[in-house]
């Protein structure tokens, strides 16, 4: 099911958001820097992101876990002629 976040959903969304960079990343990105990444960090950005009146933020969710999230709202670049932009799409490596 995809439907818009909710504020109990944040925690497993920063969960999300670093198992993707981990699993996605490896090997592109150092490795230091990609152990140092805890869910704990991504909260905060993630709770702002909801609580902005403009942003877009959707999950997508299996048997009551959040599995993938989208994040979007309006377009951050005068340069192209869009009004909406995706600014962030993950999805955990096993979906």
């Amino acid at each position: 099911m995809i439907r818009r976040a909710k504020r109990e959903d944040i925690g497993q969304i920063a969960e999300v958001h670093v198992a993707s960079w981990k699993t996605t990343y490896r090997g592109i990105v150092s490795d230091t820097f990609l152990d140092s990444l805890t869910s704990e960090q991504k909260i905060s950005q993630w709770t702002r992101n909801l609580e902005q009146d403009d942003s877009i933020l959707l999950v997508a969710v299996e048997a009551g876990q959040v599995v993938g999230f989208v994040s979007a709202g309006k377009s951050r670049s005068d340069h192209f002629p869009f009004e909406a932009e995706i600014y962030a799409i993950y999805i955990l490596k096993d979906y």
